[in-house]
């Protein structure tokens, strides 16, 4: 049994049913909460119904629904992917931050530790951990002290915290972190989403940084392989049974360059209303994905022209464009 917390999120629920595809029993945990459209949580639920897929509704911050989650159905694999999203949104409530990525993870630590320990327990970290830091590509081995935002914050201290538990209790854990995840079934805060959404009703696409700025746009398929080999893979492990990896495209595209590449699979035209730098910003983000390619043999497989090609087709049947 595979436990899946996030599962209505968007790659949470990509992960399970690429699990449920190959055969997996998945239990999935996701509080539904209402930080974007919970409707759009509760479609992507949906496509996981099925005799070997259990849902149970349930926030990480519930220690009692936790230890009966564990109590009940015993996983012995974890991806854990929950956790309170958006750079922006840490300045205006910071406490959803601390809750979920901080004590909802040392929640989500103490059950796997309090049983059996997991075969395997694979984590959600960001790009965001890299910060203020100046050299590109950011490369796992680089030092991660400079962070710009209370979200990036929280995923720095869940890796200072799962070392101490590979450390000190032998759990075996692994620490992912994303860049930039888009395509169909995306989060509707994140800036792909948000674009082509835009084009399809005619308003004006807001572009910070005076889009002077570069992301390592990584698809979501891409993302869902390399999560699976981070679970799969089990023999690369140092003393300390702890490892981090970087699952990032390796080719930053210019934000500008992105948004005209979603207007040709569009077929419209932006207005662009070019706006400064945001709390929380960098100018530009990078993968090192040497250590990922050499352990897990991943590689990402998908460019932006035809990721934002399937984004397109899936926007326009989803909401319904024409």
């Amino acid at each position: 049994m595979i436990l899946v917390t996030g599962c209505a999120g968007f790659i949470g629920q990509e992960v399970a049913q690429a699990l449920l595809a190959r055969g997996e029993a998945v239990v999935g945990l996701d509080n539904l909460n209402d930080y974007y459209d919970p409707a759009l949580k509760r479609a992507r639920l949906a496509r996981l119904a099925g005799p070997r897929f259990t849902f149970v509704a349930a926030d990480l911050a519930d220690r009692a629904a936790l230890a009966a989650l564990f109590a009940t159905h015993r996983p012995d694999r974890i991806v854990h992917l929950a956790a309170q999203a958006g750079v922006r949104y840490s300045f205006e409530n910071p406490q959803a931050y601390v809750s979920s990525n901080i004590a909802g993870f040392v929640n989500l630590l103490e059950c796997a530790r309090a049983g059996a320990a997991p075969q395997a327990f694979v984590y959600a970290s960001s790009s965001s951990v890299y910060g203020a830091n100046t050299k590109q590509p950011y490369a796992v081995t680089d030092p991660v002290t400079r962070p710009v935002s209370l979200y990036a914050a929280t995923k720095l201290a869940d890796e200072l915290i799962a070392e101490v538990y590979a450390l000190q209790f032998g759990l075996r854990l692994t620490g992912l972190r994303y860049f930039t995840v888009y395509g169909p079934w995306g989060r509707p805060d994140m800036a792909p989403l948000k674009f082509a959404r835009a084009l399809f009703e005619d308003r004006e696409i807001e572009v910070y940084g005076q889009g002077q700025m570069q992301r390592d746009f990584t698809y979501i398929d891409d993302i869902v392989d390399g999560t699976l080999r981070a679970l799969d893979e089990t023999t690369h492990f140092g003393a300390v049974p702890h490892r981090l990896y970087n699952l990032g495209n390796s080719h930053p595209e210019a934000l500008l360059h992105f948004i005209d590449v979603l207007e040709a699979a569009a077929g419209r035209t932006a207005r662009r209303r070019l706006l400064p730098m945001q709390p929380g910003d960098v100018r530009a983000t990078a993968a090192d994905i040497e250590a990922t390619t050499r352990d897990l043999g991943w590689h990402p497989t998908t460019g932006i022209e035809s990721g934002l090609a399937r984004l397109v087709e899936w926007v326009k049947a989803y909401y319904r464009y024409d």
